[in-house]
């Protein structure tokens, strides 16, 4: 199959657009790179999902994103534009405009994102407080409102009610309430079910891709579960070791992965039939660990001398679908 041109797959939407990001962390006299020109945009009511290893860049790309990173990090490149405005270059009383009222977070362990000692309506009665303006009953109707958005029982009790008197799966949906309390446009969530049994898990994922299709809400959604995202997100990027190999629809990925990455991961998948898992070799690379060339190419079954020596460029290889990897260079 011919080389087609540069990825430029979702490109300039309104709500949301990365474009080459690059992000370095300083460990001690050394500036180690770990995010490398990542680029993807959203437009309003769509929903994406990050997918790879844990360590991949998932997590710092979505925080880059409230321009929350760590205090060693140093964004070397790149921009994020939001509703048009840079949100990189935003100061600091326009990013306490836009976080939680503009985009709201969803962390992966609600016990350490509450606070122990506040009941659950006086937290998020407070993020209403701070966004909306609102005091007094209508703040508290305004919370109570948004607990049975969520579908928790009994929201008024569960109002005066601590965290540590909920189940994990309604602490979630308490912290998920609370992203949603303002109405935000984007609403990024960070493996939301990780600390979750699998029955809750499933509540969880069908309730945030239920609100966020009845109330139009921009979606990321941060994952190493490639099986999870199916019914939950229209597009997908696999990122590796700082990178996006892999961009397009969720459903072509599914049928039709192309980077060796990807169909690894989806080829590690639990099925129905009885087909033994297939784990993928080896371990993702360091931070600290120089690997020349496709980083992915130590565990790649398909690589050729080219790899060890060359990055691959993310490229349109099919209408919409991008990859990159040189097995589709001729």
């Amino acid at each position: 199959m011919a080389k087609k041109h540069l990825c430029t797959y979702n490109k300039l939407m309104e709500l949301l657009e990365i474009k080459n990001l690059n992000i370095s962390f300083r460990v001690d006299e050394y500036i180690l790179p770990a995010i490398f020109n990542v680029s993807f945009s959203l437009k309003k009511g769509e929903s994406l999902a990050l997918v790879g290893e844990s360590g991949c860049g998932k997590s710092i790309t979505a925080m880059s994103i409230l321009n929350l990173l760590p205090p060693n990090a140093i964004v070397t490149q790149g921009d994020i534009m939001f509703e048009g405005q840079n949100i990189l270059k935003m100061s600091d009383f326009l990013l306490r405009q836009i976080r939680g009222k503009k985009i709201a977070f969803i962390p992966q362990d609600p016990m350490t994102a509450l606070n122990p000692l506040y009941t659950i309506g006086e937290q998020i009665k407070e993020v209403v407080e701070l966004h909306q303006g609102l005091k007094g009953k209508e703040a508290q109707e305004t919370v109570i409102s948004a607990l049975k958005s969520v579908k928790i029982p009994d929201a008024y009790e569960k109002y005066y009610s601590y965290p540590h008197q909920l189940s994990g799966g309604m602490r979630q949906r308490v912290i998920i309430a609370m992203a949603l309390s303002c109405e935000p446009d984007l609403l990024i969530a960070d493996e939301p079910t990780t600390a979750l049994d699998v029955t809750v898990q499933a509540q969880i994922l069908n309730l945030i891709n239920l609100i966020q299709q009845e109330r139009k809400t921009a979606l990321i959604l941060i994952t190493h579960d490639l099986g999870v995202v199916y019914n939950v997100c229209e597009n997908i990027c696999v990122m590796y070791s700082g990178s996006i190999v892999e961009q397009t629809s969720t459903r072509e990925l599914f049928a039709n992965p192309l980077h060796p990455y990807t169909q690894a991961l989806l080829n590690s998948l639990p099925t129905d039939k009885n087909t033994q898992i297939k784990a993928i070799s080896g371990q993702p690379p360091s931070i600290k660990e120089l690997i020349t060339g496709c980083k992915f190419h130590p565990r790649c079954k398909h690589a050729m001398q080219m790899c060890e020596h060359h990055i691959p460029v993310l490229t349109e290889i099919e209408p919409n679908h991008c990859a990159a990897c040189f097995l589709y260079n001729n």
